[in-house]
């Protein structure tokens, strides 16, 4: 938003200086501390971080099937061959689906529910593949999304949400916007024009909300960054917010209030690390981060999650080893992951660690799959 300039996600990880803005990846901490780390396909792989990169590092090609299983099973057993030829320590590989099918057919969709069972089968194949590669009994395995995806109304059963249709709007008055993005966007009025486009947004459709910057309810957190422009826009569940006229065709879609049961993503868990046969209850993602940084005994970088909302999680609640937690248990926890992602997950992430004894210490290995914000350096996993 400081440049004024748009592009599509593959050919925005090439612009360098928008994902090296402060922020950390997980593989670059873990290399300043002495760890040797790896991504695959994870948003950001392409960038140098303070003229850092991965150790080792594979960005997919343009025009990339995101769909293919047979691609999504070589490259879980070539991250596997990197731990154990290339010694590495931590690894992040991502998915693209079952997001693009969300998008494109909805999330209650036949084809959703099909691409669900290839992700479902496709943890079944890390398994194996850690198990043929003999790392079973040293890897930790973190299964995630990043977000949810929630059904958008069409066929004339609701009234779209059309900036330009709304009675004295005016693209004149906007130096820049971000629109067409699903149910958010932003817009920077001209000099002196703000309060008259707020004005005029504001209580203009039932379900739109318009914020200023510094009116963002905090639950969002979404106001601090200053890329975010002076006013936001927001779209209730099942709407999608459009500029001119619609140009949005997709079935699903996220980026709705994070309070929402469709936005939350799932986790599941499998390793030397974690206790057997564990639920637990709902907690924030950013608490995964704390966790990856514990189990591969780095210090994080500064960040908002707490390693006490998921400590109880492990065989060892602390380096120290307090002993294990007693709590209530789930089982056949990986069989129930295709019920849970046909709801809520976008894309697919799995995180692996594996401990071994190196470096005069006892450190520990991470592999991390992913359907993803500092004036001190902030983790941005």
């Amino acid at each position: 938003t400081t440049t004024t300039e748009k592009k599509p996600y593959y050919q925005s990880q090439f612009v360098n200086e928008w994902w090296d803005n402060g922020s950390l990846p997980i593989w670059i901490t873990a290399q300043r501390q002495g760890l040797k780390a790896g991504s695959l396909h994870f948003p950001g792989t392409a960038s140098s971080y303070q003229g850092q990169v991965a150790m080792v590092q594979e960005v997919e090609p343009l025009l990339y099937n995101y769909k293919n299983e047979t691609a999504w099973r070589e490259n879980s057993d070539k991250v596997m061959s990197w731990f154990r030829d290339r010694d590495l320590d931590f690894v992040s590989l991502y998915f693209g689906e079952p997001d693009g099918v969300g998008h494109k057919y909805g999330p209650d969709s036949p084809e959703r529910r099909e691409m669900v069972r290839q992700v479902d089968r496709t943890v079944g194949y890390i398994r194996h593949s850690a198990e043929r590669h003999g790392l079973t009994e040293q890897l930790n395995i973190i299964i995630t999304a990043d977000h949810g995806m929630s059904t958008v109304f069409r066929n004339g059963l609701v009234e779209e949400i059309t900036l330009s249709k709304i009675p004295g709007f005016s693209f004149r008055d906007l130096s820049f916007h971000l629109l067409d993005y699903g149910p958010s966007g932003m817009l920077l009025p001209k000099p002196g024009k703000l309060d008259d486009v707020y004005n005029t947004l504001k209580g203009a459709h039932p379900h739109l909300h318009v914020y200023k910057k510094e009116e963002m309810p905090e639950h969002l957190h979404y106001s601090k960054n200053d890329r975010i422009l002076p006013i936001i826009l927001w779209a209730d569940p099942g709407y999608v917010i459009n500029g001119y006229f619609p140009v949005q065709f997709n079935n699903g879609e996220h980026g709705y209030d994070n309070q929402e049961m469709d936005m939350k993503p799932f986790f599941r868990a499998v390793g030397p690390a974690f206790q057997k046969n564990l639920e637990v209850g709902p907690f924030e993602t950013v608490n995964i981060y704390p966790l990856m940084c514990h189990i591969l005994g780095i210090q994080p970088e500064v960040n908002d999650g707490h390693l006490s909302v998921t400590k109880h999680m492990l065989v060892i609640s602390d380096s120290r080893g307090s002993g294990d937690e007693k709590t209530n248990h789930l089982k056949n926890a990986f069989t129930g992951l295709a019920a849970v992602a046909g709801f809520l997950v976008v894309t697919f992430i799995a995180i692996m660690s594996q401990k071994m004894l190196k470096r005069k210490h006892k450190n520990k290995r991470s592999y991390s799959f992913r359907d993803a914000q500092s004036e001190p350096v902030q983790s941005s996993f």
